[in-house]
């Protein structure tokens, strides 16, 4: 009986990550959204997990790649409690719940949190991507880096049982405000099958961008910008079935998203309401530096799943290798003129290899279902940041990390579910001797190198969790849940700002995060309904000091409190008709110094609504709109400017729209036009940022026009 559960969740895992949502009606798509694999890193109902959880699916992925292909723009409009789009390549200052997310392909780690660079989201294109599963609060359930959560992308699957199956589409975006030099093109194709036990998918994308232009039609600015980035995605998934029980995966991702253009920058001023745009410059003015972005990240991935590997126990393997390399822009305040340096260009490298075996164990007694979870979990990170011209920044940090956890759950008399984990994990983080990087803003305002002693720093840290849900009444099931997340993420940052001689004496302790949260589901006949409130704190969080003498940014630790809530609400107005809102508040404070924390960490207001009309069989159009409120926590220095992350933020609205319309079985034509309206605006963190170039408007009217064919 147990076998035969575990099969037949396995089938539906594996029939919810392909299922293509296009040809799929509603019923069956919600069904489907019954069935989540990174909560607890197995395959379990979301109705069975005490915590607020998004899923996103492939057809909603595939309406907001109409729009806007970046996984940061959809994220915003879909997630409760994610910090608004940055419009960029950067995903800085887009928190989730005011703390960094971990971000993962099928399980496997992205980020690179020793130095986190936050380009994590943008590791594989969305078309590879079948859903995506948010779980939000702090978890230490995949180690390090997860204090405000996981952000998991499930790729898709081989689903032909005969001959290859397989689609490619091409399209254009443009600016409608002004045409010149905007037109971009993008080719994605994807092909699987099967030949008896084996099966295959390979995705591919390639995209140009042309200049991107804001609603004036000025080109945007080029710090984390968008404008003439060449975005290319190879990804494979190979599949051999033994038997029924066993299967052997492989996986390997190829992503690389770089800006090759020869525009140079005109820095405003945000304090003066003054945009950052870029216009046609001499070689000279150009942007210098190699092109920043993702230079060829590789992901490889090998796991092993055995059904059942003896009583009542499914068992996987796996094991991955992973290179990134992230080039950023070049800034002039990495100069040192009495070296000769008039500005640097740094490069975040992280080579992580890693190995873990999870076992899943059911136990059925007399009224109460038990599932219990444990593994092992070993992981070597080399993280690193120098700057192009070999000089170092951040020193090579070595981090292993051996962890063993056990997590438990009780579905008693179907209704009640108990969940309750721990997680053990040690660490010891090697950094040798160092010295730090002399930085000058100018002639009088230069950093002193100081010459660190290095050292091998350890941590161990034991986290728990405990979870409660009431299913006895879909009008009604409330759950409340305690977690906890270890973190000792952005080391690098610390180092590169020491003030000491000393590793052991820079505060580079792990913050243990305890995140509390109370919520209920409703689900009507046509109405579904969730809200949930939180609460988390840590003692020892990161935020930015300026130093006047130095001109650098210098790493604060202190003890924080965030605090907000969200709700969302699923309503089907009738059969061609559906409307999905959200609302998300979060708020944050040091609370050693009482004061607000910065938006870095804290968003504004949220507030999110998506219409899909499909009249007929053949036609679908969806129009989402985006509302982000004010925030305005922060008074002026005493020069009458905003420092930091501390500027005020206004509100603003971006409505965009997308069609698609079926011809036959194998052609489909589609458009997106992302800010109907072509609100002029700065997003929210142009508006808060108060740092050179990142006060960059958001993007003008845009169109996308496109076809898909199928065979």
């Amino acid at each position: 009986m147990l076998k035969t559960t575990l099969s037949m969740v396995a089938l539906a895992v594996s029939a919810a990550a392909i299922a293509d949502d296009t040809n799929v009606k509603d019923l069956q798509a919600a069904d489907m959204e019954h069935i989540v694999v990174s909560g607890s890193r197995v395959f379990e109902s979301i109705d069975e997990v005490p915590a607020s959880i998004t899923i996103i699916n492939q057809k909603q992925i595939e309406d907001h790649l109409k729009v806007n292909p970046e996984l940061q723009s959809l994220l915003s409009q879909i997630v409760p409690g994610l910090a608004p789009d940055t419009g960029s390549s950067s995903n800085t200052g887009q928190s989730l719940r005011g703390r960094a997310p971990l971000v993962m392909i099928d399980g496997v780690p992205q980020s690179t949190p020793l130095r986190n660079g936050s380009l994590g989201v943008k590791t594989l294109d969305p078309s590879a991507i079948a859903r995506i599963e948010v779980i939000k609060g702090a978890t230490s359930i995949y180690g390090n880096g997860a204090s405000g959560g996981i952000i998991n992308y499930i790729t898709k699957q081989a689903k032909s049982d005969g001959k290859p199956e397989g689609e490619i589409s091409l399209s254009s975006r443009f600016s409608a405000v002004k045409l010149a030099e905007s037109a971009g093109a993008r080719i994605a194709g994807a092909i699987n099958g099967r030949v008896d036990q084996f099966s295959y998918l390979v995705t591919a994308s390639y995209e140009e961008n042309g200049v991107q232009r804001d609603a004036e039609g000025d080109i945007l600015g080029l710090q984390y910008g968008l404008s003439d980035t060449v975005t290319e995605n190879y990804f494979t998934k190979l599949g051999y079935d033994f038997d029924e029980d066993k299967q052997l995966q492989f996986s390997y991702n190829f992503y690389s998203s770089q800006q090759k253009t020869d525009l140079g920058d005109v820095f405003g001023n945000i304090n003066l309401g003054e945009k950052s745009y870029a216009i046609h410059v001499p070689p000279a003015q150009q942007k210098q530096g190699k092109p920043q972005g993702p230079e060829g990240n590789e992901n490889i991935t090998l796991k092993y799943t055995d059904i059942e590997v003896f009583a009542n126990t499914q068992m996987t393997l796996d094991a991955y290798m992973q290179d990134i390399e992230n080039v950023f822009f070049f800034s002039p305040s990495l100069a040192n003129p009495d070296e000769g340096y008039t500005g640097g260009q740094s490069i975040i490298r992280s080579e992580k290899k890693g190995a873990r075996a999870t076992f899943n164990t059911l136990v059925d007694f007399d009224n109460v279902q038990a599932t219990f979870i444990y593994g092992i979990d070993a992981l070597n990170d080399v993280t690193s940041q120098p700057l192009v011209d070999g000089r170092i920044w951040v020193p090579e940090m070595d981090m292993e990390s051996i962890a063993g956890y056990l997590q438990t759950k009780w579905i008693v008399a179907d209704d009640l579910v108990l969940k309750a984990g721990v997680r053990q994990e040690s660490i010891d983080l090697a950094v040798a001797d160092y010295q730090t990087l002399k930085l000058c803003r100018s002639a009088d305002q230069c950093s002193v190198p100081l010459n660190v002693k290095g050292d091998t720093i350890d941590y161990d840290a034991t986290t728990y969790n405990v979870g409660i849900k009431y299913n006895a009444n879909e009008k009604f099931s409330p759950f409340a849940s305690y977690s906890q997340g270890s973190d000792i993420s952005d080391i690098g940052r610390l180092l590169r700002s020491a003030t000491v001689e000393d590793i052991g004496q820079i505060q580079t302790e792990a913050s243990i995060v305890d995140n509390y949260e109370i919520g209920f589901n409703s689900q009507f006949e046509t109405l579904r309904f969730e809200f949930a409130a939180y609460r988390s704190t840590s003692e020892f969080g990161t935020t930015n000091k300026f130093n006047e003498v130095t001109g650098v940014y210098e790493p604060v630790r202190a003890p924080q409190k965030i605090w907000g809530y969200e709700a969302l609400v699923d309503y089907k107005i009738n059969d061609t008709l559906k409307l999905i809102a959200t609302y998300s508040y979060v708020e944050g404070k040091d609370t050693e110094a009482d004061t607000y924390l910065g938006s870095r960490q804290i968003s504004p207001p949220k507030l999110t609504a998506n219409l899909n009309w499909q009249p007929v069989d053949a036609l679908s159009m969806t129009l989402s709109w985006l509302h982000v409120g004010d925030r305005k926590r922060f008074e002026r220095d005493d020069k009458g400017n905003y420092v930091g992350d501390q500027g005020p933020i206004d509100s603003y609205n971006v409505v965009n729209f997308s069609g698609q319309y079926q011809f036959d079985q194998s052609w489909q034509a589609f458009v997106g036009i992302e800010n109907l309206f072509n609100s002029d605006y700065f997003p929210a963190r142009a508006q808060a940022y108060t740092y050179g170039g990142y006060n960059i408007k958001g993007l003008g009217t845009t169109a996308t026009v496109g076809v898909k064919y199928r065979f």
